[in-house]
């Protein structure tokens, strides 16, 4: 069986664990601290981060784009799709991974102003896909793609913020709020993170952040 290394709050292996759900892939996971890596990780982590997966031959894969796309070449893709449409689909799902560590940035702003110039810029990412989503209820029609397994992260994490804080990261988005909604309906949500992860997100990204400030008062 393959084997997925992350941490709890981690957006980049949330995107694996979608594919690997999504494709009805076993797996185990093990999750480790990030501020106290085992050193039996960093001997087989090239760059020390994760997420990590080792497959069923004991090969050593990191890099969640890296992982995604030998995930579909190694199983059965979840929808078959043209060279071109392959190739499109990257590119908007790498629109997605591109911004997973700026909305933690901006999650983790101490300060208002601080907080207000990066969501500025994290909004330019939801509002190319408001100007891509048509009238389906995901990205790409009526059922889940690699597109939005790449976006689930954000999405989920901006209704976690949304539901603890009262602050909607998605304001002015209508059409990606209702993907976003059409996500967390979908399920796939509490399939790809840990049972206390909105506990261990909170305790990361509404303590001691400007977002910490709306929270008591929500």
């Amino acid at each position: 069986m393959i084997k997925l290394i992350s941490f709890k709050n981690c957006p980049f292996v949330q995107r694996v664990m979608g594919a690997l759900v999504m494709k009805k892939v076993p797996f185990e996971i093990e999750y480790i601290e990030l501020n106290n890596k085992p050193q039996w990780f960093l001997d087989i982590s090239p760059n020390g981060q994760v997420p990590v997966l080792v497959t069923e031959d004991d090969t050593v894969l990191f890099e969640s784009d890296a992982i995604v796309e030998y995930l579909d070449d190694k199983y059965a893709p979840i929808e078959e799709v043209t060279a071109e449409q392959k190739a499109l689909d990257r590119a908007w799902s790498y629109q997605a991974s591109k911004h997973y560590m700026p909305q933690c940035g901006t999650m983790g702003s101490k300060d208002k102003d601080t907080f207000d110039t990066r969501l500025a810029n994290l909004q330019k990412a939801f509002l190319k896909a408001e100007n891509k989503l048509g009238d389906t209820q995901f990205f790409k029609g009526n059922y889940i793609s690699n597109v939005d397994i790449a976006w689930l992260p954000l999405l989920h994490r901006a209704s976690v913020i949304k539901e603890r804080s009262g602050f909607d990261m998605l304001e002015g988005f209508p059409k990606v709020q209702a993907w976003q909604s059409a996500l967390i309906k979908s399920g796939l949500t509490e399939k790809t993170v840990p049972q206390d992860f909105v506990e261990k997100f909170s305790g990361f990204y509404l303590t001691n952040t400007y977002l910490a400030s709306l929270a008591e008062a929500h």
